[in-house]
């Protein structure tokens, strides 16, 4: 029954959280609700007794990729009346939620029919992850954080001001 009760209150804090992230116009609210779903996240993942990927997500995706992403909101300073008039948000919102439901069932179907190994619960030993991680699949780790960081940088010097010169430039 606790555990129901926790689980219940991280899946409200999860979509409450999503919810915010969408329906917010200000980005740095949105971020607190992308802050607020990967919180509740890392607490699904240590309700399911996963230890290692609950500590991975509070480390990565709020240390990480929420803090770099409320710097550079912070960074771009953007304004009120430089934010994009959207009036068809909803329309959009569930467009893209209709167009992503076939491959959200497709992924259920496939994950509901992996075999005994993934369902029953083994625990994947932290070690073997690690050392993986390490070895394996470094190129791709790193491939991927020079990706988001060239499109962090890209974004703001999009979103920057622009400067403007008064007078003589020399």
């Amino acid at each position: 029954m606790l555990e129901i009760s926790i689980f219940s209150i991280l899946a409200l804090f999860m979509i409450g959280g999503a919810l915010a992230m969408i329906l917010n116009k200000q980005t740095l609210f949105s971020a607190f609700g992308f802050l607020l779903a990967m919180i509740a996240l890392g607490g699904l993942f240590a309700l399911l007794d996963s230890r290692f990927l609950a500590i991975s997500q509070i480390m990565v995706a709020v240390g990480g990729v929420v803090v770099l992403s409320m710097l550079t909101i912070l960074t771009v300073n953007a304004k009120e009346e430089a934010l994009p008039d959207e009036p068809n948000k909803f329309k959009w919102v569930f467009f893209t939620s209709l167009l992503v439901l076939p491959f959200t069932l497709l992924l259920y179907k496939v994950l509901s029919t992996l075999p005994d190994y993934f369902t029953k619960g083994d625990s994947i030993d932290s070690k073997l992850i690690g050392k993986l991680l390490f070895s394996e699949w470094v190129l791709p780790f790193e491939i991927v954080s020079i990706l988001l960081l060239a499109a962090m940088l890209g974004a703001i010097i999009i979103a920057r001001d622009k400067v403007v010169y008064k007078g003589d430039k020399s």
